[in-house]
């Protein structure tokens, strides 16, 4: 079981930046992290994962280059920096979290195959 808590949404201006923040407590070793956001009316969309083992990553088209995702594993907590923000951003942010096998990692871009999510935040970017 993993249990996510996320942090750092709030309101900005177009082309500032915010940093959010998932903190995992739990058993599991081996384990992914991936931001998702939603806009009200709007798919869930993959925005970035990263495996706290190891240091593959991956990212939506949309977001390369402006965010960047990190990681503290002494403190189970995944970070997304997110700059140069656009209004088009404006959404729930939510991380999801899944297990993997080490001998076999791929990032995944599907929500469904992440078994853990928490609640979300919100960020808004204003024009």
């Amino acid at each position: 079981q993993i249990q996510l808590a996320e942090s750092g949404g709030g309101l900005v201006q177009a082309g500032g930046s915010l940093r959010l923040s998932c903190t995992a407590s739990g058993r599991a070793y081996y384990y992914a992290v991936a931001w998702f956001r939603q806009a009200p009316g709007e798919e869930r969309e993959f925005v970035a994962a990263i495996a706290m083992r190891g240091s593959s990553t991956g990212y939506a088209d949309s977001v390369k280059g402006r965010f960047t995702i990190s990681k503290d594993n002494a403190e189970n907590t995944v970070y997304l920096q997110m700059n140069s923000l656009k209004p088009e951003d404006t959404a729930l942010y939510s991380c999801r979290a899944r297990t993997y096998n080490p001998l076999n990692y791929y990032t995944t871009t599907s929500p469904d195959s992440y078994n853990y999510w928490g609640q979300g935040t919100q960020v808004t970017v204003s024009s």
